[in-house]
């Protein structure tokens, strides 16, 4: 073993977690830590790691942006022709893991997956850059390609084909919504006795109960 890598370590002593601080609500606990992250200025704080599998268990995991979330769930963009999109078209289960370094701070979701509608597919893809409306059309995510040089030419194929329209969005792309059945909030504790709560969506409320670090 690395010496350098095991000998790797750091004592976490920002904060605590404790029930009665925390929310009822696990949307309105993240809301604010995420809010708490934004104000730090943390980089990419919408980054998150999501994980799927297979319909026969092979797990597959790589980190996407957030780009919504309310009470319905957690919401991120793709091509659902990619492979995280094809995974979760025959297995709709999927996590999320959050992790805010800085803050000593991670957020794990667990839940089922769907489809967000097309309105909201159609309106966050009509707030993107141009350049990144033609990418979703230039990219078949996922697949392979012979070189960097094919995928710069279908760019300026589309860049000229729609310099002076509106660039539609691909029925393959759009986005998908996490709905959680369950939610921790971990907070990073001295000695490695960390604080994990963990909100589990029982007959319509949430249940909150404290894990062993």
């Amino acid at each position: 073993m690395d010496k350098t890598i095991a000998d790797l370590r750091r004592d976490y002593t920002l904060e605590g977690l404790s029930e009665t601080e925390v929310e009822p609500n696990p949307f309105i606990q993240f809301k604010k830590w995420f809010e708490q992250a934004l104000a730090a200025q943390l980089p990419e704080p919408n980054a998150m790691t999501i994980a799927t599998t297979t319909p026969d268990g092979k797990p597959s995991a790589r980190m996407v942006l957030l780009k919504d979330f309310d009470e319905r769930g957690f919401v991120f963009f793709t091509n659902y022709n990619s492979r995280k999109g094809q995974e979760l078209a025959e297995n709709p289960q999927a996590a999320l893991v959050f992790w805010w370094a800085e803050l000593e701070r991670q957020v794990r979701i667990l839940g089922r997956v769907e489809k967000v509608s097309e309105s909201e597919s159609d309106y966050y893809f009509e707030s993107r850059p141009a350049k990144s409306r033609l990418g979703a059309w230039a990219s078949n995510q996922s697949e392979i390609i012979a070189s960097r040089e094919i995928l710069e030419q279908r760019m300026q194929e589309l860049q000229d084909k729609y310099q002076n329209q509106e660039i539609p969005r691909p029925q393959h792309w759009g986005g998908l919504r996490v709905i959680p059945t369950e939610i921790e909030f971990w907070q990073g504790r001295s000695s490695r006795l960390h604080d994990r709560l963990l909100y589990t969506h029982v007959d319509g409320s949430w249940e909150i109960q404290r894990l062993s670090p």
